[in-house]
């Protein structure tokens, strides 16, 4: 680990629940964001497998964390039942940093200021490892989607198409 690759909190996190994960760094201007597609072909993965996180607020005002494969669309529809809420929006980019603490592109399952009930996507449940944000822009985490679920607090559902 060079000296700019500092743990992030989600590494830290992680490092404390004693879960074994993989660090993948890549490439990027200083705080721009990059696109899901585009991290999992300059990591050289299956996009299947590269997963982004997403958070929206319920009819409740609530607010939800999505975890999906990066070439998939959540479902709204799905996630709202997920969720157990009448409705699910995305929250505007203006609000990830307030809401979460993390930059947009750097949004990370793990670590949030609060704990958002979570729901990773079911195509996850029968993967080895998934990679989400470490927290930063240009950091990955690679990790078992069970230990992912353990440390989140989540659930798997089907919320995409």
């Amino acid at each position: 680990m060079s000296k700019k690759e500092i743990k992030t909190n989600a590494m830290r996190i992680l490092d404390r629940e004693k879960v074994g994960y993989k660090t993948h760094f890549y490439e990027h201007e200083e705080g721009v964001a990059v696109d899901g597609a585009s991290v999992a072909k300059m990591l050289s993965q299956d996009p299947e497998k590269v997963f982004k996180t997403l958070v929206t607020q319920g009819k409740s005002k609530n607010y939800f964390v999505f975890v999906i494969p990066v070439e998939k669309e959540l479902d709204l529809k799905a996630a709202a039942l997920a969720a157990g809420e009448k409705s699910v929006e995305m929250i505007h980019v203006k609000d990830i940093n307030g809401v979460t603490g993390y930059i947009r592109g750097g949004c990370s399952p793990i670590g949030m200021k609060k704990q958002f009930a979570t729901v990773i996507d079911s195509s996850a449940s029968d993967k080895e490892t998934i990679m989400v944000s470490a927290g930063k822009i240009g950091a990955q985490v690679e990790l078992p989607p069970d230990d992912l679920i353990r440390v989140t607090g989540g659930k798997y559902a089907p919320v995409t198409f």
